[in-house]
């Protein structure tokens, strides 16, 4: 099997190589990841085979959380600082195998070449836009609520030591 960037698909062992739908039966169900995460770590700090667990997450959402206002000071002093980065990278591989010595013209012609680019791409993206986007978020996937299954084999075994976990009790 290939991977779409070239080169064999590694997955762990017993692991499916395509997307499926998990199994085993519901063990436990929480509104948070960390608290499906708690009880899995839970499982595994009780010698649990934490190989037959997986957590689900159900009802899922694309989350997207505005962080800014966008204007064209943002938008261009942005694109000046990511095309600085690129053009300095630039510059110094050209002063990397330049003959010559110097590294410092290299550098500073990459530099200022990658500002100028940085900030032509960024204004006309900005304007292609038309001011239908003028604002900058983050997106996130999260989900409803996140079950944790179990094979049937342990499955009983599992449900016993989440609800030990839930009242507080450590039997260890």
């Amino acid at each position: 099997m290939s991977t779409p960037f070239g080169g064999t698909a590694r997955t762990a062992p017993g692991l499916p190589n395509l997307p499926t739908p998990p199994t085993g039966w519901p063990v436990g169900s929480y509104a948070k990841y960390e608290e499906a995460q708690r009880a899995v770590d839970h499982l595994a700090d009780s010698d649990f085979p934490v190989r037959d667990v997986t957590i689900v997450g159900v009802d899922l959402m694309l989350v997207e959380r505005v962080i800014g206002r966008l204007t064209w000071g943002r938008v261009l002093v942005s694109g000046a600082a990511s095309g600085a980065w690129f053009g300095l990278f630039v510059g110094l591989l050209l002063g990397l195998f330049s003959p010559g010595g110097s590294t410092i013209g290299p550098i500073l012609v990459g530099l200022a070449s990658g500002i100028l680019f940085g900030l032509v791409f960024a204004a006309v993206g900005y304007r292609a836009t038309h001011g239908r986007r003028d604002f900058t978020s983050a997106s996130q996937m999260v989900a409803g609520r996140y079950d944790v299954l179990c094979q049937p084999r342990n499955a009983e075994k599992a449900r016993e030591l989440l609800a030990k976990l839930a009242m507080g009790t450590n039997p260890a």
